[in-house]
């Protein structure tokens, strides 16, 4: 009996894996939102937050994570940012030190400029995770579209985050 529900739990186990690598989530539509937030990690993410910052899918944008040694001057210069558009819209967040962090920080600047709909915007194989994580957090009535961008993830990549997401999941239904 104990064997059986053993081989079932591996089987669920391995099927979410799969599920989990292969229905990664995908780039949302042209939905606009009050704010978008940009956690900091594997690239692409910026890139795309500010594209859609420009293209006028939001009036303002968070990017969490910000190594705090990094000055806003040298932001502009890494991702090629007009003055005026990082004076008027972005704000760096310089206080998240992982995703838990960048959760915390972004629904604290969430909450002080009453953002009602967000866009979150990461790699495709973090989108689960940080959603969770961002959700548990966020004031009641934020509605957040995920907006997952492109990546090719490695077979470790996906194996170390699918536990993580496990983690952040199973601690959400407690």
């Amino acid at each position: 009996m104990i064997g059986r529900i053993l081989a079932f739990a591996v089987l669920v186990w391995a099927l979410g894996f799969v599920w989990f690598g292969v229905a990664l989530p995908r780039p949302a539509g042209d939905e606009r939102t009050a704010a978008i937030v940009v956690p900091t990690g594997s690239g692409g993410r910026i890139e795309r937050g500010l594209a859609l910052l420009r293209q006028d899918a939001s009036p303002q944008m968070l990017v969490t994570g910000v190594d705090p040694d990094v000055r806003p001057a040298e932001f502009m210069a890494e991702y090629r940012v007009e003055p005026a558009l990082m004076e008027c819209c972005i704000t760096l967040g310089f206080s998240a030190l992982d995703t838990r962090g960048n959760a915390r920080e972004a629904a604290e600047w969430v909450a002080a400029r009453k953002v009602t709909s967000l866009r979150l915007v990461t790699a495709d194989w973090h989108m689960r995770r940080a959603a969770i994580e961002l959700g548990e957090r966020l004031p009641p009535g934020v509605s957040v579209l995920r907006d997952g961008v492109p990546t090719r993830p490695s077979f470790a990549t996906l194996f170390r985050e699918y536990h993580k997401f496990l983690a952040a999941w199973f601690l959400a239904m407690i």
